[in-house]
């Protein structure tokens, strides 16, 4: 828990405590790249179509983080016209946005998130998915949950098309209190 402030010792009216995040993130799939996944490289006969690695889950994953901390979105922070970010592992820009979030002093509580792809099959990885994503952002595996669904041929992640993403995660900031009546 954060620290404990008495009636004398409030913080200003106004501060935040704890902020909640949500991202979103699609990517056609294509012949000719690699699938990563949660930093993850799958074997698969296509790979996701983007400027960095496109891995699908770490974008949802770095937009909910960077909206909760009010830092906008992934665009604004590695933007595709930017040639240094070609190729990029979404694992690094991770570490990035987990600097980014620090350096405003909000900590990481919790992180939820889903992967839409009808194939291929990936509930064998997302343990290893979430490990990869705890040790970036200095959390415990338990507090990292990553799930896969399909949607029953729906859509264009259903028809193979392409693999969606999204996620939701909850900041507190650095040194958040509990208010508890003084006695």
């Amino acid at each position: 828990m954060g620290r404990v402030f008495t009636k004398r010792t409030r913080p200003k009216e106004g501060m935040f405590f704890m902020r909640v995040g949500i991202g979103y993130d699609a990517h056609v799939l294509t012949k000719g790249r690699s699938l990563v996944l949660g930093g993850e490289t799958i074997p698969y006969d296509k790979g996701l179509l983007g400027h960095s690695d496109a891995d699908v889950l770490l974008h949802a994953i770095m937009d909910a983080l960077l909206g909760a901390a009010g830092l906008g979105d992934i665009g604004q922070h590695f933007p595709d016209t930017d040639d240094k970010y070609k190729n990029a592992s979404s694992l690094h820009l991770l570490e990035k946005v987990h600097k980014a979030i620090t350096d405003k002093s909000f900590a990481v509580v919790n992180v939820d998130a889903v992967i839409v792809a009808q194939s291929p099959k990936l509930s064998h990885l997302l343990q290893q998915m979430a490990i990869n994503i705890s040790q970036v952002l200095h959390l415990p595996p338990s507090s990292v949950n990553i799930k896969a669904t399909t949607e029953e041929g729906m859509g264009f992640t259903g028809t193979g098309q392409g693999i969606a993403a999204h996620a939701i995660c909850l900041l507190e900031s650095v040194g958040a209190c509990i208010i508890r009546p003084q006695n």
